[in-house]
């Protein structure tokens, strides 16, 4: 198995199962790899079958290859270029001036004395 295949190697291959955890893909007539759920495409994936169905051809990279369990781990999300992330927008920034001495936050006692004012002339 790993004369053929070597990891970093991209190869076209088909997809001959899927399970909860990952898809099975035929790299030939006689290997397989698995594609964990998680190398399927950049972003979350909840059901591998919106992403995949058996019998679709598919690019994959092999990313490493178990000759003690002959294995061979496989990514599709490797072979694809990144979504590129939105700019966030900057939040502008407050800007606080205070244009007199009756605006703004003042305490109890600074109000007090005009509240006293304002109830007589009432």
């Amino acid at each position: 198995m790993t004369n053929k295949f070597e990891a970093g190697q991209i190869i076209e291959g088909k997809v001959t199962g899927i399970q909860p955890y990952g898809a099975f893909v035929a790299l030939d007539e006689e290997n397989q790899g698995l594609v964990h759920i998680s190398e399927i495409t950049h972003g979350y994936v909840k059901d591998i079958n919106e992403h995949l169905s058996v019998g679709d051809d598919v690019k994959v990279k092999v990313m490493n290859i178990d000759e003690a369990r002959n294995k061979v781990s496989l990514s599709i999300r490797a072979t694809e270029e990144a979504p590129k992330k939105p700019a966030r927008a900057k939040k502008p920034q407050a800007t606080f001036q205070q244009e007199n001495d009756t605006a703004g936050f003042n305490t109890l006692k600074d109000k007090l004395q005009e509240w006293i004012d304002q109830s007589e002339k009432k």
